[in-house]
């Protein structure tokens, strides 16, 4: 397991913590929740406790209970309401479910943190459903700028209105001195007006760059919107904003994410900046949220030398995972695909990375004992990662190394079942299925569509799944990826048996998913994923019991509250009350 050389204390604390799980192997081998309750109330009291619940606890040899129990930061027991009230004082903290379930924290196994609190703020253009719509909202957000002021972010999505791509024209008269940088709600391509054009330097004479497009109109002028790596030419013309607006984003991002649940994230990074920040909200107490920081694989000797000096981190925030891309995305036409697209004969999208610099960093890193996450939407980019991931694992010989594959969107049936022979975990976005299966038939035609987002047949084949959202282009909101992993009803309900029924799963593989799924997927399995004595009290309160609620009413559940490390870090009653 991928874990920092511990400090005399931290051991003692594992050692206690060891005790205190071999008295849960006990429990689950029938003796009663006597056994277990008393065993956690060894030392210091009860600070929090829930009772009345439904409690799923993730644990196989025993998946229920109806309370909890905790001291500190830890949980100290799990078992029946009789049980835990007997272990709380006049101290402790009693939240009575109401019959509302407990799960363990979800957790959100790929989101860009930062910049999904940026995007809390910025101007919102995801469900514009017209040009004019579109136009109408940036013109409004610009007015309330600053003379200046970049507008990005955006997450617009082209299929609302038909599929016709934005251009610079359409806002130039809107922000004649404004620039604007707005993304694709993939992130695979932006649209920037002249403004921002000028600013960069793009011009009609501009070239291309590997790995990126820059699409252009008949006369040879850009149109506005950058593909892929092309993007990076008008990244680097936008100011870097301030420490403080990071430290702002983070907070805004933990708010939201924790009022939908979310305990833990993997942050998927694209520079070692969101390192940064989210260091300093550590030194300053201000985490909220667990946070995994991934950094680009490419940088893969500075984290193993930074994780030489200053060891992994702690149970707030970790680093030792590396992030790569093969290709783009479906909606931007660049994911790199066995086949021609349906709807562009003659294109199979593109490779964001060469396949030798994708194997020669994989190798490297793995030889450092790094953790390699690399995304992949095509069947053609999924191919070619998993060849890689096995060359490697074969020529450095076995280890615990978690490959992972982002997205594994588009699968070849035969490279399903390489999944779990190979042992690479699918890190999988199920809102995704639900949102682009209103149009992704369109361009990869009704036979490769049977295999995207295979979560059933990925399960079905010993495949290891993580959940998470992807945000800011989608929701980090894992109450409805449950939903959309159960139901697979598209957004638009032209599938109200579901988009695919055949890859639909159960409930409880949805939430192991999100919970002991995502905990896997980051070597915290011994610390967070399940409710068990020891753990971290990461949990979520929910209204309703989803393993008992029609699939088609899950999206209706609502989070009460959300604790984080022993701590309250969402109650619905209080942020209600809060807002009047």
């Amino acid at each position: 397991m991928l874990q920092p050389p511990g400090t005399l204390a931290r051991r003692r604390a594992m050692l206690r913590i060891l005790a205190l799980s071999l008295v849960t192997l006990v429990n689950a081998s029938g003796v009663g929740a006597q056994a277990q309750t008393e065993s956690a109330s060894l030392e210091g009291p009860i600070t929090l406790a829930v009772v009345n619940g439904h409690v799923w606890t993730g644990v196989a040899s025993r998946p229920w209970a109806d309370a909890l129990a905790v001291r500190g930061d830890r949980l100290a027991a799990v078992g029946s309401s009789a049980e835990v009230q007997k272990l709380v004082d006049r101290d402790t903290r009693v939240v009575d479910a109401h019959g509302g379930m407990v799960t363990p924290g979800f957790i959100d196994s790929h989101v860009h943190f930062v910049s999904g609190g940026f995007g809390l703020t910025s101007v919102d253009l995801r469900d514009a459903a017209t040009p004019a719509e579109f136009i109408a909202r940036i013109k409004a957000y610009a007015a309330r700028q600053p003379a200046g002021t970049w507008i990005l972010e955006g997450q617009w999505d082209h299929t609302r209105w038909g599929g016709e791509l934005p251009t610079r024209a359409w806002i130039d008269s809107v922000t004649p001195r404004t620039p604007v940088w707005v993304s694709r709600l993939d992130g695979h391509m932006s649209l920037a007006n002249s403004a921002a054009l000028a600013l960069a330097g793009v011009s009609r004479s501009t070239p291309d760059i590997p790995g990126g497009t820059i699409v252009r109109d008949a006369r040879g002028e850009p149109t506005g919107i950058l593909k892929d790596n092309a993007t990076r030419l008008v990244d680097r013309a936008v100011p870097e904003p301030s420490p403080e607006a990071k430290d702002r984003a983070l907070d805004a991002a933990m708010t939201y994410a924790t009022a939908q649940g979310v305990t833990s994230v993997v942050n998927m990074g694209y520079s070692w900046d969101d390192v940064a920040t989210f260091e300093r909200a550590r030194a300053a107490h201000r985490l909220r949220i667990r946070i995994y920081a991934a950094v680009p694989l490419a940088s893969w000797a500075q984290l193993r030398d930074t994780i030489a000096a200053r060891g992994r981190g702690d149970d707030w925030l970790r680093i030792g995972g590396l992030k790569a891309f093969v290709d783009g995305s479906l909606g931007s036409h660049t994911a790199a695909m066995l086949a021609p697209f349906s709807d562009a004969p003659g294109d199979t999208g593109l490779l964001v990375t060469p396949p030798e610099s994708l194997y020669a960093w994989t190798a490297a890193a793995d030889r450092a004992g790094l953790h390699v996450m690399v995304h992949a939407i095509g069947d053609r980019a999924n191919r070619l990662q998993l060849d890689i991931f096995e060359r490697v694992a074969r020529e450095n010989g076995p280890r615990d190394r978690r490959f992972r594959i982002e997205h594994a969107q588009h699968l070849a049936p035969a490279d399903i079942p390489r999944f779990g022979a190979l042992g690479v975990i699918a890190s999988v976005q199920p809102y995704h299925a639900i949102d682009d299966g209103r149009w992704a038939e369109r361009i990869i035609g009704p036979t490769r569509a049977q295999t995207t987002y295979a979560f059933h047949s990925l399960l079905a084949k010993h495949a290891r799944l993580a959940f998470g959202s992807d945000w800011p282009v989608a929701p980090a909101t894992p109450l409805e990826g449950i939903y959309a992993a159960v139901t697979r009803r598209t957004l638009d309900g032209a599938h109200p048996d579901g988009w695919i029924p055949g890859e639909r799963i159960g409930v409880e593989d949805a939430l192991r998913a999100y919970t002991s799924g995502g905990a896997y997927a980051e070597f915290q399995e011994g610390r967070k994923g399940t409710l068990a004595v020891g753990k971290l009290a990461d949990f979520v309160l929910i209204d309703r019991d989803l393993t008992r609620t029609p699939p088609a009413e899950l999206r209706d559940a609502r989070v009460v509250m959300t604790v984080v490390g022993g701590t309250v870090a969402y109650e619905r009653a209080r942020a209600a009350a809060q807002a009047q």
